[in-house]
């Protein structure tokens, strides 16, 4: 995966780095425009129909350095991900799953994607680097909102149903505490620090389904809970019940300390379930 996720390049960035590769070259890179999405960017064969009826298919006029890489947007949904504007193409429970399936077959993309190959002792440092970040892990403080039953849900939706349960009117006087949530390879630890609910609770990465922010992007104020008034954003992660494989609950936090974002946790839990699926 560190050989095609390059998540902090630009779009530009990306055209740069694939005008010059064969058709099927990829990168896939977090949008900046768009909230838990990714850019897909991909070197192809032709260029768009579109382009060239615009000049009347002379290919001289095209600039095929830029016109020979497209990109697509990877959006989240409420089952995973999937390809923007691709109707015919299913959800996918992670990117990793989607990236592999059009490795197979082109679907809704000009051409089949390529896994690139190592080919520098750089991109085996780099390689070897997120392994190691990935099993070592990130810590950080965060009030714990609670537990809720989704049923069978997943996706944005367990995490939406989840905050509509801590927001009604029965859980006005929600029960919360500060946690320190550990993320690595291996899964998700939360310690009580205040030792108010629990102790400590570790769900394997296996039965990590979701990690996203409230949908509706739903505020809650600190100031209850650690005598800060502050409103923060909320989100929550999706693990399979330990005692009923077919349901799931979700866990809901909100953001404690502004040097500790939630989407720093979120962006490493979803670096955690992409090395955990394709290990």
């Amino acid at each position: 995966m560190g050989l095609w996720y390059k998540p902090k390049l630009t779009r530009e960035e990306a055209t740069q780095l694939l005008k010059d590769k064969e058709p099927g070259a990829f990168v896939v890179r977090d949008s900046q425009s768009y909230d838990g999405a990714f850019g897909l960017a991909v070197k192809v064969e032709t260029p768009p129909i579109g382009v060239l009826q615009q000049v009347g298919g002379d290919i001289t006029k095209i600039d095929l350095d830029s016109e020979l890489v497209r990109h697509f947007l990877i959006e989240p949904s409420k089952k995973g991900v999937r390809l923007k504007g691709s109707n015919n193409e299913p959800a996918f429970p992670s990117l990793v799953a989607l990236i592999y399936q059009h490795t197979l077959t082109k679907m809704a993309l000009p051409v089949p994607l390529v896994i690139p190959e190592p080919d520098t002792d750089a991109s085996r440092k780099s390689n070897l680097t997120e392994s190691q970040l990935l099993q070592k892990g990130a810590a950080c403080n965060l009030v714990y909102l609670g537990t809720f039953d989704v049923e069978s849900l997943t996706g944005d939706g367990a995490v939406h149903y989840a905050m509509n349960k801590a927001t009604s009117q029965n859980n006005l006087h929600l029960k919360t505490t500060v946690i320190n949530i550990k993320v690595n390879q291996q899964g998700i630890t939360l310690t009580d620090n205040q030792r108010k609910l629990f102790f400590r609770r570790h769900y394997t990465m296996r039965d990590v389904l979701h990690c996203g922010v409230d949908p509706k992007s739903r505020k809650i104020n600190l100031k209850p809970i650690v005598e800060v008034d502050k409103e923060v954003g909320c989100f929550g992660f999706v693990v399979r019940k330990q005692t009923n494989s077919l349901e799931n609950e979700c866990h809901l936090c909100a953001e404690l300390d502004a040097d500790q974002p939630a989407s720093a946790v979120i962006n490493f839990i979803h670096k955690a379930m992409r090395y955990a699926l394709h290990a």
